[in-house]
C-alpha cells in the first residue's frame, strides 16, 4: 500500500497530494479563537465532509465546486484505512483566492461589536437602531484576508479585496472581486432559504474560492458546516440578545466563561457539541451520520 504524507495541514484539515488531485481530510481537531484546542471531537471531520458534501450538489446550479468523491472507496487504498471513513473529499486542484468570502444575513459576533462602536461593520453603514441577533435589511459581503495558522484574519473593504485579487491576478482583480462577491451571496441566499424551510437560521458564513486550469471560478474547501458559520435554531429565535447555536459558539461560550481552561474542554462540552454537530447535520441533509 502507497502511504501518504499531508502536504498542508491547517487547523482542522490535513491536505494529501495525488498529483492531479488533492485528498482533504477534515480531522476531529477543533479550533476557536484561532488555537487548536487540546481535545478531539469524534465525528466532527465527518460532519464536516459530509455537510460540505450535501451543499456542494446543492448549489453547484449556481457555481462550480472542485468535488470529485467523499466516497473512499474511490480514492486510493491508503484513504481506505478506518481513520478517514467519511472525512476524507477527493477534489479537483485549484488555485486558491487570497481572500476568505464571508457573508452576513445577521448581525452577531465581531460585526455587533463593530455596529454598538460606531454603526458599521467592516466599513459599510448599518441603519440605527438594530438590536443584537437582527435580520439585516439586506444581506452584506465582508471579505478578509487569509491568515497563517496562529494569526487573525484580517477584515478588509470590498475596495481592499480588488486591490488584494489584482496583485494576485494583474488585470483581473475587480472582474474577480466581483465574480466572488456575486457567487458569495448567490449560494449564501439559496441555503440560508433552504435551511431556514428546516428550522436553521445561517447567520453568517464563509466560502473559499479558487481558480481552475481555466481560470474559471470555482467553490472549493468547505461549504456551510458548524465550522464555518453560525446556525442557530429558527425556534425560539429572539433578536436582542446572542442565540443558541448549533457550531462552535457553543466551545466559544464555554471557554470565554472559564479562562483559565488552557484550551482544554470538559467531556460534557465535548458531547454537547458533536451532538449540536450531528443534530444540524440531521435537519438539513434528513439523514442521520
Amino acid at each position: 500500500m502507497k502511504e501518504y504524507t499531508p502536504v498542508k495541514e491547517g487547523k482542522v484539515r490535513e491536505i494529501y497530494d495525488l498529483g492531479d488531485s488533492l485528498i482533504m481530510v477534515a480531522t476531529d481537531r477543533i479550533s476557536a479563537f484561532d488555537v487548536i484546542l487540546k481535545n478531539q471531537i469524534v465525528d466532527k471531520g465527518a460532519v464536516l465532509t459530509q455537510m460540505s458534501k450535501f451543499w456542494f450538489d446543492f448549489t453547484k446550479d449556481i457555481v462550480p465546486n472542485d468535488l470529485i468523491t467523499v466516497d473512499n472507496a474511490e480514492m486510493p487504498e491508503f484513504f481506505r484505512q478506518e481513520k478517514f471513513a467519511r472525512k476524507a473529499t477527493m477534489c479537483k486542484k485549484l488555485d486558491m483566492l487570497p481572500v476568505e468570502c464571508i457573508v452576513r444575513g445577521y448581525i452577531t459576533g465581531s460585526g455587533w461589536k463593530s455596529y454598538k462602536q460606531d454603526g458599521t461593520v467592516c466599513g459599510i453603514r448599518l441603519p440605527e437602531g438594530l438590536k443584537e441577533s437582527d435580520k439585516l435589511p439586506e444581506v452584506i459581503y465582508t471579505p478578509s484576508t487569509k491568515a497563517e495558522i496562529g494569526d487573525h484574519d484580517i477584515n478588509i473593504s470590498y475596495e481592499e479585496s480588488i486591490d488584494v485579487l489584482e496583485k494576485a491576478y494583474p488585470g483581473r482583480g475587480r472582474e474577480l472581486a466581483e465574480k466572488v462577491k456575486d457567487a458569495t451571496i448567490k449560494v449564501y441566499e439559496k441555503c440560508a432559504e433552504y435551511a431556514l424551510s428546516k428550522g436553521i437560521i445561517i447567520a453568517d458564513t464563509k466560502f473559499e474560492f479558487g481558480l481552475d486550469e481555466n481560470g474559471e471560478l470555482v467553490l472549493g474547501d468547505e461549504v456551510l458546516t458548524p465550522d464555518s458559520s453560525r446556525f442557530w435554531p429558527l425556534e425560539g429565535y429572539e433578536p436582542g440578545k446572542s442565540q443558541p447555536s448549533y457550531d462552535k459558539q457553543f466551545v466559544r461560550d464555554w471557554l470565554l466563561a472559564n479562562p483559565d481552561s488552557d484550551y482544554n474542554l470538559p467531556q460534557e462540552i465535548i458531547d454537547k457539541t458533536i451532538a449540536k454537530y450531528k443534530e444540524a447535520y440531521t435537519l438539513l441533509t434528513g439523514e442521520e451520520l
